[in-house]
């Protein structure tokens, strides 16, 4: 006896409920309102998936499907589409501690996620308690994708936490760390650590000049 190949019948009509479904798999159980009504979903539907229990609200213009399996950066990924949602901007970026966390690189854990917007971005929604927000203009070349989420660089990263902490000691070894895992090359290595000392230096400097007008 010859057993069938079962196979799925692309003629079986999916429910909206599917349709969301495929639309956040690539990001962990999550998307906007925007990207369904993209898809033709209005925001009715999402209404009444969600006093049904099939949807939960995030945040504003931000939804999860419950029960979606999450991931480390799942996290990450609410705040970028956080960001995103209802025409918010759509170049923004994780930087800073969570840059350093995302990558793996250094011991950083911090308690907020952080990321960073254009400066002339305005946010008219309610931030997460969670989340911290910069801003500042980046450029393209200081933005990558690192498992389908947006960071800074780890040169415009190692630049943000230097000058925002002033954390020698993470920075150093976040250095060493992205070094090691490929993230960049001996000379840029070089070039950031230079950029380290030079900063360490000032502020040697600023610290004599200060005693020097004490006395």
């Amino acid at each position: 006896m010859t057993c069938a190949r079962v196979e799925w019948d692309n003629r079986v009509p999916r429910t909206r409920f599917d349709e969301l479904i495929a639309l956040a798999e690539e990001h962990d159980g999550l998307l906007t309102a925007k990207q369904a009504r993209d898809a033709g979903i209005a925001d009715s539907v999402l209404a009444r998936l969600t006093q049904r229990g099939r949807l939960e609200r995030a945040a504003r213009g931000v939804y999860r499907i419950p029960h979606f399996p999450s991931s480390r950066f799942s996290q990450y990924r609410e705040a970028v589409l956080w960001a995103k949602a209802d025409d918010g901007p759509q170049n923004a970026a994780l930087s800073h501690a969570t840059a350093l966390a995302a990558y793996g690189i250094s011991a950083a854990s911090p308690a907020s996620v952080h990321i960073t917007v254009p400066r002339n971005a305005r946010l008219r929604r309610v931030r997460p308690k969670w989340v911290e927000v910069h801003h500042a203009n980046l450029q393209a070349d200081e933005v990558t994708l690192h498992e389908g989420l947006p960071l800074t660089t780890v040169g415009r990263t190692v630049q943000d936490v230097l000058t925002s902490t002033g954390q020698v000691g993470v920075v150093r070894q976040a250095i060493s760390d992205a070094r090691r895992e490929g993230y960049i090359n001996s000379t840029e290595a070089q070039r950031l650590t230079r950029r380290v000392n030079g900063y360490v230096r000032s502020l040697e400097t600023d610290t004599q000049q200060q005693d020097s007008g004490n006395r």
